[in-house]
């Protein structure tokens, strides 16, 4: 009987282990380059074996912007229906990304809501501590046009963090 409960435990534990969430899956502050700001808090998620991200919160604009600076469509973009007529908010502007290695992704795309912009997309996990820059677990997004690659480097966000941004910009509709 102890070999049968300690045989469970173990299947238990490595279950765990293989269902665990990608470390790039959370809630993530995005930080303007130039100004150190908080931009938006965003939503990275696994879906169908692919990692997608949406904004959670907006830090700068009311909760139901909508993002009309947008084109009305964009190839392989994953939600139907006019991207200019849909919120910033709760939109996966991060889509279709494929996963190379735990934490890592590449292959999807990123659009700026704020001004309609597709780029191609890389997203890499570093584990605080792992990289000069990695203070704390820290998510380096790329947006890409070919070969060249912008990085900024997110910092982890928690839900009281969206509460926060949603107090401070409340939607106005």
């Amino acid at each position: 009987m102890k070999k049968l409960i300690g045989l469970l435990g173990a299947f238990l534990v490595l279950g765990a282990a293989v269902f665990a969430a990608d470390p790039a899956a959370g809630l993530w502050k995005s930080i303007d380059d130039k100004t150190g700001e908080v931009t938006a808090i965003w939503k990275i998620y696994e879906k169908d074996g692919m990692l997608f991200g949406t904004i959670a919160a907006t830090t700068n604009d009311p909760q139901d912007v909508i993002a009309d600076s947008c084109k009305e469509s964009y190839k392989g973009f994953p939600v139907a229906g006019a991207v200019n007529k849909m919120k910033t908010v709760g939109t996966p502007w991060i889509f279709n990304m494929q996963k190379v290695s735990e934490g890592n992704w590449k292959g999807g795309n990123i659009i700026d809501p704020s001004n309609g912009k597709m780029y191609g997309c890389v997203i890499r996990f570093m584990k605080a501590g792992s990289d000069k820059k990695a203070k704390t677990d820290t998510l380096a997004m790329a947006g890409t046009v070919g070969p060249i690659k912008v990085f900024q480097y997110w910092v982890p966000a928690t839900e009281a963090d969206v509460a926060e941004a949603q107090k401070k910009n409340p939607a106005k509709n």
